[in-house]
């Protein structure tokens, strides 16, 4: 064993096992090393993949050869004592599936084994003992992927051949490579599935299966019992889609409750989970956390909500960004299917029907399935965790600008919309205070490799499509 080597991380073949050199001192003493080391190994390149549970496991006799065993958790492994001639197999599904890595560990090599990727041990010397850290307790209902040891697809080069060695009569029975069962992947969460948000996000995850979706009949995310009931282990994402949205109701006493418990209470339960476990939380915002007093809101400008539902969205918003791997998503004037304000102006212009418009309210639509796309992107390209701002891109417009193009684009006249203040317009009515300019700049996001459409061009589509 070699001693005072320098921290380092070596990427092996199977991708998320990474092979550590620990530095070990010694002296006619004995030796020591850090086994594990938080702020070390995150510079180095390990994930904080936070273990919850310590465990050593004592062979008597070189030979002893343990697993192909694939657990539902993720994996730290060094030697105490001894050495060990160690076989790790991906189980998980996808195009490295069957790729093998061996390598041999004394108590200067240490190795982080993702879920899913299978791990085999076989000691080179009596009385070796390994430690392994995990990040999630054992439980009844693990579900562990196994593969035979002997398996000529996989072809280890066990040092001490199988049959001297000590093995479990229920090791040596685990299946071929051709008859495992590939360890699927963590789900992703879809919480509010049933909004415009949420059935966008159904279109743009269609067929795949990893993708869970659940409406407030599914998972109620103010009721508390909702989330006792989930083994979040087996979870990498949640993408909350769920909110109150009735901007004046909650300016009443009853609105006002809901609005605090479903945007905040539920929020921050939510954000707990996500940072407790180590997911990713998507988190949907809205231009409302701004008073509107700039021509254009940055991710960086800090929140002054007008009204209620501003004020429950910013502390929401608070909320999630203490999580470590988050995404706030902020949009305004979200359109998709269900009811909306381009499937009103157009049901009107069939009607014949000449409304008034605020026209002192300026924003970019922002169609749900680009929101999605948008949601999709930040995931898949596994862009820097933080806030961006989502909407379609072009010139920005007011309501009555919006209605006037619907009317013309349904073959009625631009003409028959007339523009009218939101102080007028409201005059007399109980309703929330709104922000005057909803602009969100989208810079971020496109330096992201995301190019958000024209919204002119994705309405004249939406109308030729939905009404």
């Amino acid at each position: 064993m070699e001693f005072s080597k320098t921290l380092s991380v070596t990427e092996t073949p199977i991708p998320g096992v990474l092979l550590f050199d620990l530095p070990v001192h010694g002296d006619n003493r004995g030796w020591f090393k850090e086994n594990w080391q938080r702020e070390r190994m995150l510079a180095a390149g390990l994930p904080d993949f936070g273990p919850v549970q310590n465990n050593i496991s004592f062979n008597d006799k070189a030979g002893t050869t343990r697993g192909i065993h694939a657990e539902p958790w993720d994996k730290f492994v060094s030697v105490a004592s001894g050495r060990i001639f160690g076989a790790w197999v991906d189980l998980r599904e996808g195009p490295t599936f069957g790729t093998v890595f061996t390598a041999e560990l004394d108590p200067g090599k240490a190795i982080f084994i993702p879920r899913g990727v299978a791990n085999s041990y076989q000691t080179l010397d009596d009385n070796t003992s390994y430690v392994y850290l995990v990040n999630d307790h054992w439980s009844a209902d693990a579900e562990y992927t196994f593969l035979n040891l002997a398996d000529e697809t996989v072809n280890i080069p066990w040092p001490i051949p199988l049959e001297e060695a000590e093995l479990s009569d229920k090791d040596k029975a685990h299946p071929r490579l051709a008859d495992v069962v590939p360890m699927p992947p963590r789900r992703t969460l879809v919480l509010g599935a049933g909004g415009q948000l949420g059935r966008a996000l159904r279109d743009a995850y269609a067929g795949d299966t990893s993708v869970e979706f659940a409406e407030r009949s599914d998972f109620d995310v103010a009721d508390p019992a909702s989330f006792e009931k989930r083994n979040w282990r087996r979870y990498s994402t949640i993408i909350n889609a769920a909110a109150y949205t009735a901007v004046d109701e909650a300016e009443t006493e009853e609105g006002r409750r809901a609005a605090w418990a479903l945007n905040v209470t539920a929020v921050a339960a939510l954000s707990k989970v996500a940072a407790t476990y180590g997911l990713v939380l998507v988190h949907v915002s809205s231009d409302y956390v701004f008073d509107g007093s700039l021509k254009s809101h940055s991710e960086d400008e800090q929140p002054a909500p007008l009204g209620v539902y501003g004020q429950t969205k910013a502390a929401g918003d608070a909320a999630v960004s203490v999580v470590p791997r988050h995404y706030i998503v902020r949009t305004s004037w979200v359109i998709g299917d269900g009811g909306n304000f381009v499937r009103t102006m157009a049901s009107l212009a069939a009607r014949g029907i000449a409304p008034a418009v605020v026209d002192d309210q300026v924003g970019r639509l922002t169609f749900a399935g680009d929101l999605a796309a948008g949601i999709k992107h930040l995931l898949q390209a596994k862009a820097p965790f933080g806030t961006y701002n989502v909407t379609n891109d072009g010139e920005p417009q007011s309501w009555a600008d919006v209605a006037a193009e619907v009317f013309q684009l349904v073959g009625a006249s631009r003409g028959d919309v007339t523009g009218v203040s939101t102080e007028e317009y409201f005059r007399g009515k109980q309703a929330a205070p709104r922000p005057l300019n909803s602009v969100l700049e989208l810079d971020k996001i496109k330096a992201t490799g995301f190019t958000p459409a024209d919204a002119s061009q994705r309405l004249k589509e939406y109308l030729r499509s939905s009404v």
